[in-house]
């Protein structure tokens, strides 16, 4: 004989129990926090582009408050902030930029038209977090172009920050195609005489100032 046959009632209760926690879970179950709203693939290649980047030089209008569609966002820790930041610069570690508080600060900043400009000691340091904002759907995001330690070197003369392209374009410290062509040699016993021409990099010409929007 089935124990349902015995308690039939007990059973029912049982039964309702069972199917009122399911239908709770159902309706209770979270949806992601988060969505992406581009690929990995698109996001990747923003870093390839301009779009994304805000020269120093473009700090002048943004501090002297010629442009006030710009909010400053340092993403380093509280203890590097406190020790110096960019003037009027919030801060928001990049360990806590996706948290819900954070995230609504963001949303709220992108629902007012506001431009996120985002900076850390480094250029390498705020792509990573450029590129998460990104994809999460915040096109209103920008990157300071050599972060904060950059800008320690230039803040007395920003309008002549950009004339430093070698921060930009990196400088060899050693010649790498030198000793490759040394070892060509040694290996083959001969050299190629012809000298390729030297490439040139034409920089880019000073453009306006930082507008909002992207």
């Amino acid at each position: 004989m089935h124990v349902h046959e015995l308690n039939p009632k007990k059973t029912m209760v049982t039964m309702i129990i069972f199917v009122v926690v399911i239908i709770i879970g159902l309706v209770t179950l979270s949806k992601p926090r988060l969505n992406y709203a581009i690929t990995p693939e698109e996001t990747v290649m923003l870093v390839g582009s301009e779009e994304g980047f805000v020269y120093p030089y473009e700090l002048e209008d943004i501090l002297n408050k010629t442009i006030d569609t710009i909010v400053l966002v340092d993403i380093r820790n509280t203890f590097q902030f406190g020790r110096g930041h960019i003037p009027g610069a919030e801060n928001i570690s990049s360990v806590e930029l996706i948290s819900k508080e954070n995230i609504k600060r963001l949303e709220d900043l992108k629902n007012a038209g506001q431009v996120v400009l985002l900076y850390a000691n480094n250029l390498v340091e705020a792509n990573g977090p450029y590129m998460l904002l990104r994809q999460i759907g915040f096109d209103n995001v920008k990157v300071l172009m050599g972060g904060y330690s950059y800008y320690k070197i230039w803040k007395d003369k920003l309008a002549d920050s950009y004339s430093d392209d070698s921060y930009f374009m990196g400088t060899a410290d050693y010649d790498f195609a030198e000793v490759a062509k040394s070892n060509s040699v040694a290996t083959n016993g001969n050299s190629n005489s012809e000298t390729k021409a030297a490439i040139v990099v034409d920089r880019k010409k000073k453009g306006k100032a930082a507008e909002g929007g992207c």
